[in-house]
């Protein structure tokens, strides 16, 4: 009964987010994570979904100073400027939807992060060329499977089987640098098994950073480890 409470109330928020927030056609300025910023229309939003404020959060935690990061899916660029505002070097924010890409430039120079934040319209990261080029890779991608309704409901489901982000993780595992890392926010209505393949399969070790909870699901951020690294920790630690 619980189970079946939490999935009808879900779908109402979808149905009321869909039709009042993420189809909007107006431009939103909003405050959130401590950051002024403005959200297209079609662009998910940081204020309305929770789940932004608390990977940036999260991300404010790390040591990223000088590091180089990559945040793939930015939507209004709200994670880059986190990392930016932790001391990354440069962010590369990547979003598939041109009026994310082009939040994320606003919003960097609204906020004074420009020269570090640079917004790029492509699919995962594939107009980057597989070079180690990343310490930290960040990515909150749509949680739910099922196809999108349109562009505006690309930010909540990634097609059937997930198959719109199914290469984000060999994607990401080709950019980062050696001893590199890389933080994803799923929820716990995603298909975790599947997700957990996708990660194996690209040469990853997934570990437990962070969770939320609210009334209808949980927010979890992995650390993402590249196997090699791993197995040379433990290793080390034997």
């Amino acid at each position: 009964m619980h189970g079946r409470f939490r999935r009808v109330l879900r779908r109402s928020l979808h149905f009321l987010s869909y039709h009042f927030i993420l189809s909007s056609r107006k431009t939103r300025t909003v405050r959130a994570a401590g950051f002024s910023l403005i959200v297209p229309s079609t662009v998910f939003h940081p204020r309305f979904f929770i789940s932004s404020e608390r990977f940036a959060k999260f991300i404010g935690g790390l040591d990223l100073i000088g590091k180089c990061v990559a945040d793939v899916g930015t939507g209004s660029g709200i994670l880059a400027l986190a990392a930016a505002r932790a001391g990354a070097k440069i962010v590369i924010a990547t979003d598939i939807n041109a009026n994310a890409a082009l939040a994320a430039r606003e919003n960097a120079r609204a906020n004074g992060f420009t020269g570090h934040v640079i917004g790029l319209c492509c699919d995962l990261l594939s107009a980057i060329a597989p070079q180690p080029l990343f310490d930290i890779i960040l990515s909150s991608p749509p949680k739910h499977a099922g196809e999108p309704r349109d562009l505006a409901d690309a930010g909540w489901h990634a097609g059937a089987d997930y198959r719109h982000i199914a290469l984000l993780f060999d994607l990401s595992r080709e950019r980062l640098k050696p001893g590199g890392r890389m933080y994803v926010m799923l929820s716990s209505d995603s298909d975790l098994d599947l997700f957990g393949r996708l990660i194996s399969r690209a040469g990853f070790r997934a570990k437990l950073a962070y969770e939320y909870s609210i009334v209808i699901e949980s927010f979890i951020i992995y650390e993402l480890i590249p196997a090699a690294a791993s197995a040379k920790k433990k290793r080390l630690i034997s």
